[in-house]
């Protein structure tokens, strides 16, 4: 065979293999294109997923550096050849041309004081880039504005920015509900410091000084474990500890009160060891202790005991506070936990396990706590009776709280 003839069989080889792999490709990328969704579902994924990116940027408000970080992906929603975020005092977070952050600044000032969305046109260097400025209102409250840059701004990028401002002002007031749910927990840890403060230590002190005379060695041993108490629960730092740390504090807690009790107060522990290091809301358990023996033996002729178990239940570490003191009427206790204050809130007649129910801040202190750190599904659950004891159950997820994360690192000991 001649080899013009080989050559030209070759190259017909070659591009068969060529078309076929062409072929193939086509095919995957048709494959690939319907897996993907049609072109307006592609937007649709895209528009959601930029907006997602950015919202976890803007719920501390628009500071500089998470304004930066939000703008980058805010920019490309817009399909804007220029992005700008400006805060309340007129500091530019910008992304694009920086000979336009003046523009942005004085736009953002125009916009705060007419309260709208405006066009400014030739505002470039050469007078050939346009920009449209809206506010971020928070009510009526100016939060920021947005600016974008394009040539030209039409139409739908005078819309596109009105609604991201409008957009941004709820990413940030989700986050201002946010800090305020997380003081408001903050004012309930300092509403529980004050309820044990003036009973307890009232209490604990005159234990105390019984022993200064007959037992000097006693009342040192009391003493420090006041000392220990009281530096563990008005501590400063973080509104999480672990179950090892709220049971050690519990423990000088109990020893103070039985200095005051003597053998009228029994004590039973069932602790599992390995849900000691489990993290949960300060002070969530050491509440229900006391109201056990505040308003469940103290009122009991003879005392009674209380029993203290933490068990592992899977993915939950499970906490329960018992006594066998003169218990409650469980209405009233239900209404107690109620989330909205009904006619016993107000202050119904009754005898005095009402009054003790209603002085039961602690309890609804705890629930309100675990409701809003796990989920309302993981409240306080209260079995109780007149004359039969009470019985409250706790069930802590395991996993670490996002809250306890942003807290820092847990105390290892009571004296840290």
């Amino acid at each position: 065979m001649p080899d013009s003839l080989l050559l030209f069989a070759g190259a017909g080889a070659v591009a068969g293999a060529a078309a076929v792999g062409l072929v193939v490709l086509l095919r995957r990328v048709l494959v690939s294109s319907r897996e993907l969704g049609t072109d307006a579902e592609q937007a649709t994924y895209q528009t959601l997923h930029l907006a997602a990116r950015a919202a976890k940027h803007l719920r501390g408000g628009v500071s500089q550096q998470d304004a930066v970080k939000a703008g980058r992906h805010l920019k490309a929603l817009l399909g804007c050849d220029t992005f700008a975020i400006v805060d309340p005092h007129g500091v530019v977070a910008l992304d694009g041309d920086e000979r336009l952050r003046e523009v942005a600044a004085e736009l953002a000032a125009t916009v705060h004081a007419a309260g709208k969305a405006q066009v400014r046109r030739g505002v470039g260097a050469g007078a050939d880039v346009d920009a449209v400025a809206a506010p971020i209102l928070i009510g009526r409250r100016p939060a920021g504005a947005i600016v974008a840059f394009a040539r030209p701004v039409r139409a739908g990028l005078v819309r596109a920015t009105a609604e991201v401002a409008d957009w941004t002002a709820a990413q940030i007031e989700l986050g201002e509900l946010d800090a305020s749910r997380t003081a408001l927990a903050e004012a309930e840890v300092r509403a529980l410091r004050a309820q044990i403060s003036p009973h307890f230590i009232y209490n604990a002190l005159n234990a105390i000084a019984s022993f200064i005379l007959t037992d000097p060695q006693r009342a040192r041993e009391l003493v420090l474990e006041f000392a220990d108490f009281t530096r563990y629960s008005f501590r400063r730092h973080g509104e999480f500890t672990t179950i090892a740390e709220e049971l050690h504090s519990i423990d000088s807690y109990l020893r103070l009160e039985r200095a005051r009790f003597g053998d009228r107060l029994q004590v039973t522990l069932q602790i599992a060891p390995e849900v000691l290091g489990t993290v949960i809301p300060f002070l969530s358990i050491q509440p229900l202790v006391e109201n056990a023996v505040r308003h469940g033996l103290e009122a009991k002729e003879g005392g009674g005991r209380i029993t203290i178990e933490a068990s592992d239940s899977g993915a939950f570490a499970e906490i329960t506070v018992e006594d066998d003191g003169v218990g409650f009427d469980p209405e009233q206790i239900r209404e107690v936990l109620s989330p909205t204050p009904g006619p016993f809130g107000a202050g119904v007649p009754g005898g005095a396990g009402t009054a003790r129910a209603r002085d039961n801040v602690g309890l609804r202190n705890v629930d309100a706590r675990l409701r809003q750190v796990y989920g309302e599904e993981n409240g306080l659950v209260v079995e109780t009776q007149i004359g039969a004891g009470t019985l409250v159950r706790m069930r802590i997820p395991k996993t670490l709280p996002k809250a306890a994360s942003a807290t820092g690192p847990i105390p290892a000991s009571a004296d840290s």
